[in-house]
């Protein structure tokens, strides 16, 4: 029988201090993963795998490592604590790193109002088939699909507890439930495919399989007989699929790893506005049904919500221990980790304000523009917020789309990007970043 989460992160700490740690922290997680992948109507592959990944940190003064193993077994524990301190020894100094202050670590949370984990049972392997079959047929009962590339319906379960040397010591379950199709239309050099796809923490809360497969077939049908756009300036919608992205852009710029760098088109940007002044950016680390939820950071913090664009000014950066630390200013309870790498400022729920226009609304109002569907590669200058990206979508003349466009090239800078762009109100609530589509004025297109 598997050794419980909690009781392997303490064995990880005792072997840490008998190994010679100044302080440490562990993690542990189990997970149980089930894929299934439809093709033709017929069962393509089926997929299992559970596991345990333990994780361990150690300090020897401002020194520290970092090592992980899959094998639980007492022997493995202390041989990673005697490597883990061993690496340490050798490793440069950092006057920023370490453990939490015992006063910073969370102390009360709600886990049953987050809702992280489905109470039902977990599908069986026919089900998840059943869905993924579901999709596939719809798709091709689209006139103009070719083929069904992939129909695929996966679930997960995962449990992580984690614990410091210096009194923290807990952890929460977590489980996932998805489906995915990707349709593609025309034939020979003149296919093109597009995907749908949900994913939930609860089952109840997914979209019906058909529904994912026809919206799947329909995007790809109508990515059909592109051409490219005129070269000039243009407005450009983002699609709800894809806005999210220019968020990202933010996000990343005020990232605490990037501020410390001074490796950022935001770093002087600290009370100015970066978004128009009746938008704001808010993270919610505590929503319901979110996969973006949790009730403390990877280093033990509590989370909270919080403001990081109010009415368009710039309120805060996204920092963990050490990169607050080396800006002298408060953690915010963002860092990310996994077993086997240390703790990096991460966002949870991100949510844009939506505005009162529909994309369609938005569609009559660019006149003549693009809107983005899809995007491939980047070239972004993380200093100076230069902006080029690939894009295909679709070409709207007059206020109505006439066509489709691909290979063609986006460009602006992102400062101005993000401070004059406009919200339609199509967001989808129930994802960790609720961004609705987007329409950017005077963007550069480079097509013909």
């Amino acid at each position: 029988m598997s050794q419980p989460l909690d009781a392997l992160t303490k064995s990880l700490l005792q072997a840490a201090k008998t190994a010679g740690a100044d302080s440490a922290d562990a993690k542990a997680i189990r997970a149980t993963s089930v894929s299934v992948d439809v093709r033709a109507g017929a069962l393509e592959q089926a997929e299992r795998s559970e596991g345990v990944d333990i994780g361990l940190r150690v300090f020897v003064g401002h020194r520290s490592a970092i090592v992980s193993a899959s094998d639980t077994s007492s022997r493995t524990i202390e041989e990673m604590a005697e490597r883990a301190v061993a690496m340490a020894k050798e490793a440069p100094e950092d006057p920023f790193s370490g453990l939490a202050d015992p006063d910073q670590l969370a102390t009360h949370w709600n886990l049953d109002a987050l809702e992280l984990v489905d109470p039902t049972a977990e599908p069986t392997p026919q089900a998840m088939q059943d869905d993924a079959a579901e999709a596939e047929a719809a798709a091709l009962a689209v006139k103009g699909v070719s083929q069904v590339q992939s129909a695929s319906a996966g679930y997960a379960a995962h449990a992580t507890h984690f614990a410091t040397s210096n009194g923290f010591d807990a952890g929460y379950n977590r489980t996932d439930r998805g489906l995915s199709c990707v349709a593609i239309a025309g034939s020979g050099t003149s296919m093109e495919r597009d995907y749908d796809g949900d994913g939930r923490i609860f089952q109840s809360d997914m979209r019906a399989p058909d529904d994912i497969g026809q919206t799947a077939g329909e995007r790809a049908v109508a990515r059909l007989d592109a051409r490219k756009p005129p070269t000039g300036a243009f407005p450009v919608l983002f699609d709800e699929r894809i806005s999210s992205s220019l968020i990202g852009h933010l996000l990343g710029a005020i990232n605490g790893s990037s501020i410390s760098r001074g490796a950022s088109f935001l770093r002087d940007a600290m009370g100015e506005a970066v978004l128009p002044d009746h938008l704001s950016l808010i993270e919610d680390p505590h929503r319901p049904r979110a996969s973006g939820s949790r009730p403390f950071d990877g280093e033990g913090l509590p989370t909270a919500r919080r403001m990081i664009v109010e009415n368009g000014v710039l309120q805060g950066w996204t920092l963990d221990l050490a990169t607050a630390r080396k800006l002298d200013l408060a953690p915010t309870g963002n860092a990310a980790r996994g077993t086997s790498s240390g703790p990096s400022p991460s966002n949870w729920n991100i949510e844009l304000t939506q505005g009162t226009a529909s994309r369609d609304d938005l569609i009559r109002e660019m006149g003549t523009g693009l809107l983005v569907t899809s995007m491939i590669g980047s070239t972004i200058n993380p200093n100076t917020g230069d902006y080029s990206r690939g894009a295909a979508g679709l070409w709207v003349e007059n206020g109505e789309i006439t066509h489709t466009i691909n290979e063609c090239t986006i460009a602006g800078n992102l400062r101005d990007m993000l401070r004059n762009m406009r919200p339609a109100n199509d967001a989808r609530t129930h994802l960790s970043r609720v961004v609705p589509s987007l329409l950017v004025p005077g963007m550069t297109l480079a097509g013909a």
